[in-house]
Formats: C-alpha cells, sequence, structure tokens
C-alpha cells in the first residue's frame, strides 16, 4: 500500500498574549474579530457553517467549520485543501496562541493554480505578519 509521501509540513504559529481567554476567542471566532486581524469575511462559531473570506486580490475563499470547541479551539475548511486551526490556551500571564495550517501537499495546486510547495513557503511568512496583528489588536 502506497503513502501519500507528498504530505508537506503544517504552517505553526504560536504566540502567547497578553489577554483573557475569552479576549482572544472572540478575535479568532467571530467575522468581527477576525476582520481585525485577518481577513473580512462572515465567520460563525458553528461546526457545519458556511462562510466566505474575502481574499483581497484573490477574491472570496469559500470556507466551513469543522470544530468548535470554545474558548480552545476552532477548525474551518479554507478553499478546497486547506484546514485552519486556532487553538487557545490559557496561562498565569495570558493565552497562548496557536494557529496550524494543514492540508498541504506538494501534488496539488491551489484554485488559482499556484503549486502548494511555492504558495506554503509564502504563506509561512505571511503569517508571521498575521498573528503579529493579532497580538496587537487583541486587549
Amino acid at each position: 500500500m502506497e503513502s501519500s509521501s507528498s504530505a508537506l509540513p503544517d504552517i505553526r504559529q504560536e504566540l502567547l498574549l497578553g489577554a483573557p481567554i475569552e479576549n482572544v476567542w472572540e478575535m479568532v471566532s467571530t467575522a468581527q474579530g477576525l476582520g481585525t486581524w485577518f481577513m473580512p469575511g462572515n465567520l460563525e462559531p458553528m461546526e457545519g457553517h458556511e462562510f466566505i473570506l474575502e481574499a483581497g486580490p484573490f477574491g472570496q475563499s469559500p470556507c466551513q467549520v469543522t470544530e468548535v470547541h470554545p474558548p480552545h479551539k476552532l477548525s474551518f475548511r479554507w478553499g478546497k485543501d486547506w484546514i485552519l486551526t486556532f487553538q487557545l490556551h490559557e496561562q498565569p500571564e495570558g493565552t497562548e496562541f496557536t494557529l496550524i495550517h494543514s492540508g498541504w501537499d506538494a501534488d496539488k495546486r491551489t484554485e488559482f493554480g499556484q503549486a502548494h510547495a511555492m504558495v506554503r513557503e509564502r504563506m509561512e511568512q505571511g503569517w508571521v505578519g498575521i498573528v503579529q496583528k493579532l497580538a496587537q489588536v487583541v486587549k
């Protein structure tokens, strides 16, 4: 049996935010919160909820919420191949935030015809700035 060796590693970003977990949850699980640091969209934290992210020059990305465990975890399918997961853990000094962007495959191309491997490299850099933006907006 062949195993798929074309899978690429998940992108992971971890950050300690000096804010209560409820505040961070609000920023990652609501349309209003997500729009302040990531992309505008109509996310609702309900399993099965289908929503759109406004990906600027790339147009609209269809998404679907796959997992919700308030205030600790939210996952959604992003586009046709990716899963985005936000994990939150309470710490004495605030909230540990982990972003996991999975679903990368060296043999696949995005809806826009770009190779996953190329996009992954760009997104890995991009996420660094995006989670920093979250750190700036969360109180």
